[in-house]
């Protein structure tokens, strides 16, 4: 049996150029073959978790999940969506934006709950669907995660030498310096940026459990900050701004740009909510998952859309909606005052403070995706390896950093923010896909397709929704098909609801009210997606390309070879029974 996945005389496929050749020429039947090859989770908590030599230590606890959730997602993008958001969309109304983004982050947040509870391995999405949909869409998914968190996490680091300058009045540009011949956003160099993204690689390749510790001390005084800018925002601010704008001619009211506006707003505010998913990936970490988990992923959610609808009430009091500031509005709404520029500072403070955990979980979660995808052959086997003493993933961690600190040294902010985003909603549009089909679909006892053909209709009808929201000219005949299609979305979920069974369900922990959870999920990630911006799809599809390329021209052969040697093969039919009873 083995014979077939080898070359020449039992060389892989990488042993010498013109075996890579021979192999090449075997690629469409090895994709065939791989592509939609599905793991187990019990291959996926045991065998190839083994590949890493060393186990991670299960040190955290749901307080420490909670804390690096809130960490995550409180960084220094509150500061700046709110402003954007609140002056081109919302108006005072931000705060139903932030509450309606915060359910889709919950509902999201639910679907990674259940997978995490059930297989708590480091892989997060990428190990959601590989054991759902197969190694080449696990692939994908991966990887564009993990480049949108190396660019968001670049991006970030910039902006801590902004926010560091405002916090002491000193200017950016002091910091930075020009070097010519290079392209423009390209050519301001930033070694602030770099040491600190050197500084949090250090820390997380140390120890998880001083990583997490270090990010309470930080996370706490982040909140802090933030209770402290709720309290002045409140104290200071004029209720009579939630409906009066400063012009007339503008647009007035609590909801001046309408329903529309809410919905535009919550689609640019969603991005500030974007760091549960980083937790999910310490699931190998925690000691108690079945009870941590579902804590600190929902429970961290929970905290933060509490904080930012409270920040967005104390804004929108501070000023009207048309004086806000959109690129830094507590900032500006505070210098403008007479008596209380020093507030400007402790924002620069807090924003900085917030970067700093937001860097520490996105790293972490960054580190331990490319952990997983070495385990399972795709990319070298090297990223997957686990150092004795530390119990962290070392070499991806440093490569990532690595990668990130060069990118931050050079490359402008507006540059890599334009990069980042659809990737990451990309991913939760599929881990909602993936829970529904686990649930409903148990490979060679259940058919597949009456839940596939549901999922694509679901998703079809979402998109039309979405496509005439964004494109159609307000009127009779617009409101029509947008009620229409969600009249036959509802259909659509309530009949599959009563004529399709469950196949399973989670013995610990599982999605409440199925399908409708990550059905409402499903279509409001395709309504953010068509949010985004053009440039946004474009980047998506050309790095997509080259992950397919990548895939083609190394992946498919390197995970082949794995299957020959038995790494990736499952023929332990006792256990596959056991770990389908523990699912059923």
């Amino acid at each position: 049996m083995e014979a077939q996945y080898r070359n020449h005389d039992g060389d892989t496929s990488f042993s010498s150029l013109r075996v890579y050749l021979n192999s090449l020429s075997d690629t469409p039947s090895r994709f065939s073959r791989r592509a939609v090859s599905v793991s187990t989770s019990y291959d996926e908590m045991s065998r190839v978790r083994a590949v890493s030599g060393e186990q991670m230590r299960r040190t955290l606890r749901w307080y420490d999940l909670i804390g690096l959730g809130i960490g995550g997602m409180i960084g220094a993008g509150v500061f700046v969506t709110t402003g954007r958001a609140s002056r081109l969309y919302a108006g005072p109304s931000i705060v139903v934006s932030y509450a309606i983004a915060g359910l889709c982050a919950l509902l999201s947040a639910f679907c990674y709950t259940e997978f995490a509870v059930h297989l708590p391995v480091a892989g997060g999405a990428f190990s959601y669907i590989r054991i759902t949909f197969g190694e080449f869409p696990a692939f994908i998914t991966g990887a564009n995660l993990i480049m949108d968190y190396v660019l968001s996490n670049a991006a970030v680091s910039r902006g801590f030498t902004a926010y560091l300058g405002s916090a002491f009045g000193i200017s950016t540009s002091e910091w930075r310096f020009i070097v010519s011949g290079l392209p423009n956003g390209f050519n301001e160099i930033d070694p602030i940026a770099v040491i600190v993204v050197l500084a949090v690689t250090f820390v997380i390749c140390y120890s998880t459990r001083e990583s997490s510790k270090v990010n309470m001390v930080l996370t706490a005084l982040h909140i802090a900050f933030i209770v402290f800018v709720i309290v002045m925002g409140f104290s200071k601010g004029d209720v009579k701004n939630l409906t009066r704008p400063d012009n007339p001619e503008n647009p007035s009211g609590f909801f001046p740009f309408g329903v529309s506006g809410v919905f535009n707003g919550a689609a640019m505010v969603y991005l500030s909510y974007i760091g549960y998913d980083a937790v999910s990936t310490m699931a190998e970490e925690v000691k108690d998952p079945v009870k941590d988990i579902p804590m600190g992923i929902s429970g961290s959610v929970a905290i933060v859309i509490v904080l930012y609808c409270l920040m967005a009430i104390s804004m929108s009091m501070l000023l009207p909606y048309d004086l806000i500031d959109a690129e830094a509005p507590y900032s500006a709404a505070f210098s403008k005052s007479e008596g209380w520029e020093w507030v400007t500072r402790v924002v620069g403070i807090g924003a900085s403070f917030g970067i700093l955990t937001s860097l520490i979980v996105a790293m972490l979660g960054q580190a331990r995706y490319m952990c997983v995808i070495g385990r399972s052959r795709v990319v070298p086997i090297w990223f997957a390896k686990v150092h004795p003493k530390t119990s962290t993933p070392v070499n991806a961690s440093a490569f990532l950093g690595i990668f990130t600190a060069v990118l931050a040294l050079f490359t402008d902010l507006n540059v890599l923010l334009n990069l980042v985003s659809i990737g990451t909603l990309f991913v939760f549009y599929m881990v909602a896909n993936a829970v529904i089909f686990r649930r409903y679909v148990t490979v060679g006892y259940t058919e597949p397709w009456p839940t596939l053909s549901f999922l694509c209709l679901f998703s079809i009808t979402s998109i039309l929704f979405t496509l005439v929201w964004q494109l159609a000219p307000s009127g009779p005949p617009k409101w029509f098909i947008l009620g229409a299609s969600t009249v036959t979305a509802i259909a659509i979920v309530q009949i599959f609801h009563c004529v399709v069974p469950q196949a399973r369900i989670p013995e610990f922990w599982g999605v409440p009210l199925m399908p409708w959870t990550p059905c409402v999920s499903i279509f409001l990630n395709i309504f953010l997606l068509g949010s985004l911006d053009a440039p946004s799809y474009i980047r998506f599809g050309f790095f997509s390309g080259l992950v397919v390329l990548v895939y083609v021209f190394y992946s498919v052969h390197a995970s082949y070879d794995a299957e020959g040697d038995g790494s990736l093969d499952f023929k332990d039919v006792e256990s596959l029974e056991r770990i389908n009873r523990v699912l059923s």
